[in-house]
């Protein structure tokens, strides 16, 4: 089976557009209000958000405003953007959407990051329906994007146990581009202190690096990949 499972690689970088979370944002509390707290910070996450979002407190060109920013800080870097996603798959919800979009389109990024979520809960319900959506936005856009993901209901705890099964799940699926998100890290790395996820940062990072993972990759019939080299098809 020729699939691909697309990763980060030498070839270009992906863009973490950040609407949430524990960095402060780039631009000053007062350019973009409905965006920051009393203290000029973000969200502290995506509950917290699309909470905002709902009671009609955010403003998307603020968000077009931010983010062109966070896109513009790394074009300086002279390394090629290959994809855009947003902090906390937040890019499947509809207004940060349309900005992501937007933004590919306008910058010429030409793929984006679909999430997938494979599970009988409220969240996985809505990942899928506004993961739909994302997709058909994407594709109405010209914009590539990967057919097929796992990550969301294995974040942080993707060991050299479940690495196989996950791949073999994905492989089942037959689809020519899919994505495999993980989150590897090293065990003394003190900028991790700031996520309060439960995450087994060490654990992901042996099972990607060791010969599970290369013979497991052989196995599904997959051959490792960036979004660089997603074929157009997709």
């Amino acid at each position: 089976m020729a699939s691909w499972l697309a990763d980060e690689g030498d070839l270009g970088v992906g863009v973490h557009l950040a609407a949430v979370g524990e960095d402060p944002p780039l631009l000053s509390a007062r350019e973009i209000p409905s965006l920051v707290g009393k203290r000029g910070h973000l969200c502290e996450s995506y509950n917290e958000f699309v909470g905002r979002a709902l009671l009609g407190r955010i403003n998307p060109e603020e968000l077009r405003l931010e983010f062109t920013a966070q896109l513009e800080s790394v074009q300086e870097l002279g390394v090629p953007i290959t994809h855009l996603d947003a902090h906390q798959h937040l890019q499947l919800w509809p207004s940060v959407c349309s900005v992501v979009i937007g933004l590919a389109t306008r910058f010429g990024i030409p793929a984006v990051r679909v999430p997938r979520f494979r599970a009988r809960n409220p969240v996985a319900i809505g990942v899928t329906v506004l993961g739909a959506r994302l997709a058909r936005q994407a594709k109405g856009a010209g914009l590539r994007f990967p057919l097929d993901a796992v990550g969301i209901e294995c974040a942080g705890r993707l060991d050299e146990k479940l690495l196989p099964d996950v791949l073999d799940r994905l492989a089942r699926h037959g689809h020519p581009a899919v994505e495999l998100t993980v989150h590897p890290g090293e065990g003394d790395d003190v900028d991790r202190a700031r996520y309060e996820w439960g995450y087994r940062w060490e654990d992901e990072l042996a099972a990607l690096v060791g010969p599970v993972a290369r013979r497991a990759v052989v196995a599904a019939g997959f051959r490792l990949a960036t979004y660089a080299d997603l074929p157009p098809e997709t």
